[in-house]
């Protein structure tokens, strides 16, 4: 896991100390009364296939410079975020308070329901659909969703290709959820 050490708990803003929290405008209140049942794996790399760097940042605090990278201008003025990011070394960030909706799923759906956003935590991990995640990766997602389902109801665990299927890929092809559900077992017998 990262050098940091993360809490076995959210605290009482429903965010966790041991992340480095940077707090991300694209954000709003969840419905009146809305469960949080799911969470949703994503994986982000900016520029696209690259590791590194603050862009991933940038982009959850509408602060990436159109300039710097070509495929910048064309998402530079996206609102989106999400709750955490995971990065390669597995340093945690957080972005939105976990009782707050961040912007990450877009249109999307689970089971019956839509608008995703309005029930779930988006954790972001530093990848893209070639690479494999790396080990800190899966350890440290395993200990943040063992520390959510702590607090909320969480029912189902899936990608973000799961809610927005012919939309997206992410977490990809190379994210092992062999690994991690093997990474959560051991975690709840511990």
């Amino acid at each position: 896991m990262s050098s940091r050490v993360l809490s076995d708990s959210l605290d009482a803003d429903a965010i966790l100390p041991g992340a480095r929290f940077i707090p991300s405008a694209n954000c709003d209140d969840r419905p009146e009364g809305e469960a949080i049942t799911l969470i949703v794996v994503h994986a982000i790399s900016l520029p696209p296939g690259e590791f590194g760097g603050e862009a991933i940042e940038r982009l959850f605090t509408n602060s990436l410079d159109p300039a710097a990278h070509a495929y910048y201008r064309d998402i530079h003025a996206l609102r989106v975020s999400a709750h955490f990011l995971i990065a390669r070394d597995g340093a945690l960030l957080q972005f939105v308070p976990c009782t707050k909706r961040a912007w990450h799923a877009g249109i999307s759906h689970w089971g019956e329901r839509e608008r995703c956003n309005d029930f779930s935590i988006g954790i972001e991990l530093e990848g893209c659909d070639e690479l494999p995640f790396e080990e800190t990766q899966y350890q440290v997602l395993a200990h943040l969703i063992q520390v959510l389902k702590r607090r909320y109801a969480i029912k189902d665990i899936v990608g973000h290709s799961d809610v927005a299927p012919g939309r997206k890929t992410d977490p990809g092809p190379n994210f092992n959820w062999h690994r991690l559900a093997t990474l959560l077992a051991a975690n709840a017998e511990a």
